[in-house]
């Protein structure tokens, strides 16, 4: 399970969508979380997930890796359609009543809305991952937030930030099942017990990648400062970002799906 997370993860190829630029990229990704929450209806959702789908077979990302990215978190959608369906009170007869259970028509809507929104979401960002290098993710970053550096934001320090946090999902993740292999060998037991037992089981887990964490944290300071570097101050870059026509027609495609989904709202 904790090997199939994809977040962080990045799929070298040559696709329209991998050719994009990174700032262009980062807008839709945005556009695309707020387009989620502005359909109100499931007419609405039929567009975004065609838009998805379509984005994704651009991408020629395997549907495997998108699977990947939406399999853990199978318990917290299965938790939100719970939550929903039985807190949610209608105006109308209950569709099913039990004693001080009671399953109302609204409920079950939303419960279905809350796991497409969600589904939808994992998806979007993935696929902005599994598209984008970190380093064109940082200049990306850097570059959106460059009018932001006159109200004396760090936008280089940020940008690099966000983008180690990013890159080190994976190798974190692989740290914590060797970890979890190598103290299952042990006579470790992380999946016995009740809810108690489990979360000390866990201790044996967390100290040492903690511990594994501080340690790359440290080997990583002490190699950017062996390598000089001092931020972005005078920094130059190899590659540089420039619109192509690629761009122009990702974002013609994403105003026409805003406008849909704007359009479908009132429907």
């Amino acid at each position: 399970m904790i090997k199939d997370i994809s977040i962080g993860q990045y799929i070298p190829g040559d696709s329209f969508i991998h050719k994009m630029d990174p700032r262009v990229k980062i807008l839709i990704s945005f556009i695309f979380i707020i387009n989620l929450f502005i359909v109100k209806n499931f007419k609405g959702y039929i567009f975004i997930v065609a838009f998805i789908v379509g984005a994704i077979v651009i991408s020629k990302v395997s549907f495997n890796y998108i699977y990947k990215s939406i399999k853990p978190i199978f318990i917290l959608l299965l938790i939100t359609a719970i939550l929903n369906v039985f807190m949610t009170r209608g105006s109308g007869e209950p569709l099913f009543a039990w004693k001080f259970i009671k399953i109302y028509s609204e409920g079950l809507r939303l419960a279905i809305f809350m796991i497409i929104r969600l589904v939808l979401l994992i998806v979007g960002t993935s696929l902005l991952t599994l598209t984008t290098s970190p380093i064109q993710l940082t200049d990306g970053i850097e570059k959106l937030l460059n009018p932001f550096k006159k109200l004396g934001l760090p936008a280089h320090e940020l940008a690099m930030m966000m983008t180690i946090a990013l890159r080190f999902i994976p190798t974190l993740i692989d740290e914590t099942d060797k970890i979890m292999k190598a103290q299952m060998a042990r006579g470790a037991d992380f999946e016995s017990g009740g809810i108690i037992d489990k979360a000390k089981n866990l201790i044996p887990l967390l100290v040492p990648l903690f511990i594994s964490s501080f340690r790359r944290a440290d080997e990583l300071a002490m190699a950017m400062e062996a390598r000089c570097y001092r931020g972005g101050e005078g920094r130059t870059r190899m590659k540089q970002l420039q619109f192509t026509y690629r761009d122009s027609v990702a974002t013609i495609l994403t105003g026409a799906l805003v406008t849909i989904s704007v359009w479908s709202r009132f429907w």
